[in-house]
């Protein structure tokens, strides 16, 4: 059971972290409720009281016997601002210590993370930018928000993301790796690319972006910046994460190239389509009077992974490949594995056996990560965030 302290600032997603404080409670750990004065605006003491059964107060100066405001900060073993207007993630770059909440964070040792939430002209001012990269800069982890509905009837970035997204990575935090892709950038593609044949028909892939998206989720648990490239995914939004749509190989390639300039890690996760039809047909192709099927000529896709490797100029970024093969009567799944690994040359491939139809959609995944330096780690079968977990560990020993 961990000590958590749940920091609420005044934005009227604070209703929201009533359904995070009951997560955590019936997880069985032990949470205190920080307010600041403006929440109470919106959720009330009596509520927090009540939910976490611990007495909740604002001000530095009330029950001041307790030393509260160097109290909660060193026993905690978690630290959440949610939600974390601009105004206390501008109070916590800054070192400023007005009330409870601040002077908590202050005397906190334990992993912060922020979830804002705010107007997107909030967020995207260059001040709240700036405060958001020096938090990230001195290890904290400030969760992206989410795209939606705002207040009124504003629509945009800015959103709270769902409570049971924020409590997935804030217990993440909790684990021994927490922190190590602090102030890193993790670029991560997901999902299967369409090329279409005619308006209607396109040639694809069964990926459904689970691991992609699970390993999103655990580079943002460890701190990372985090840009997904996502193929297709019909999956909810990796929360903490930026979004990228794509639909076909080459915007993948080309989303990917833009986000690799500044990355330090680059895990292609995605199954790009390795062929497209020569020529696509503006009309839906008919079925021949004759009953003689169409013949549909095809060509070689760019190969975004080699293309990745031959681009970068020293050891940043590490580069990762997923490899989903089948043994043949030619090769082992792990022999066609080793033979991608030299071709490609990047610095980690995931080797997944899809044969009979494996790992496609499924919770579940198990791997074989082959390294370039020779080294061999098989990821028994288990859900997906633990491979994911298992692929960063390399990706972290790589980087070091």
């Amino acid at each position: 059971m961990a000590e958590i302290v749940l920091g609420v600032s005044g934005g009227i997603a604070a209703y929201k972290s009533a359904e995070l404080l009951r997560l955590f409670t019936e997880s069985g750990h032990s949470v205190r409720v920080v307010p600041t004065v403006s929440s109470l605006n919106f959720v009330g003491a009596a509520t927090w009281e009540a939910l976490s059964g611990k007495p909740v107060q604002a001000e530095v100066f009330e029950h001041v016997d307790e030393v509260a405001h160097v109290r909660i900060g060193q026993g905690a073993d978690l630290v959440v601002v949610a939600p974390a207007t601009a105004n206390i993630l501008a109070k916590a770059a800054h070192g400023i210590a007005d009330d409870l909440l601040t002077n908590t964070l202050l005397t906190a040792r334990c992993p912060v993370m922020f979830v804002p939430a705010m107007h997107t002209e909030m967020w995207e001012n260059a001040a709240t930018q700036a405060n958001v990269a020096t938090l990230r800069e001195r290890g904290h982890v400030v969760v992206e928000p989410a795209v939606g509905r705002l207040t009124g009837v504003d629509t945009g970035k800015g959103r709270l993301p769902d409570p049971q997204q924020i409590f997935q990575i804030a217990t993440q935090l909790l684990e021994p790796h927490a922190q190590d892709l602090a102030g890193k950038h993790v670029v991560i593609s997901a999902g299967g690319t369409r090329e279409f044949l005619d308006p209607v028909r396109f040639l694809g892939n069964r990926s459904s972006g689970r691991q992609g998206y699970a390993l999103a989720e655990a580079a943002v648990a460890r701190g990372a910046r985090v840009t997904v490239v996502s193929a297709n995914v019909s999956l909810p939004d990796p929360a903490g994460a930026d979004l990228v749509r794509v639909v076909s190989t080459e915007e993948l390639r080309q989303q990917v190239h833009q986000a690799a300039v500044d990355a330090d890690a680059v895990i292609m996760a995605a199954a790009p389509a390795d062929f497209r039809p020569a020529e696509f047909v503006d009309a839906k192709i008919k079925k021949a009077s004759d009953g003689v099927a169409p013949e549909i000529q095809l060509v070689e896709n760019p190969d975004i992974l080699a293309e990745l490797v031959a681009a970068r100029t020293s050891k940043r970024p590490v580069i990762v490949g997923f490899a989903a093969e089948t043994g043949d009567a030619n090769a082992s799944v792990i022999e066609h594995a080793r033979a991608k690994l030299a071709r490609k040359g990047c610095d980690l491939l995931v080797v997944n056996d899809v044969g009979a139809g494996k790992v496609f959609g499924a919770e579940d995944n198990e791997a074989v990560l082959l390294g370039a330096d020779g080294t061999v780690d098989e990821v028994p079968l288990g859900p997906k965030i633990h491979l994911a977990h298992a692929v960063l560990d390399a990706v972290v020993q790589r980087m070091d």
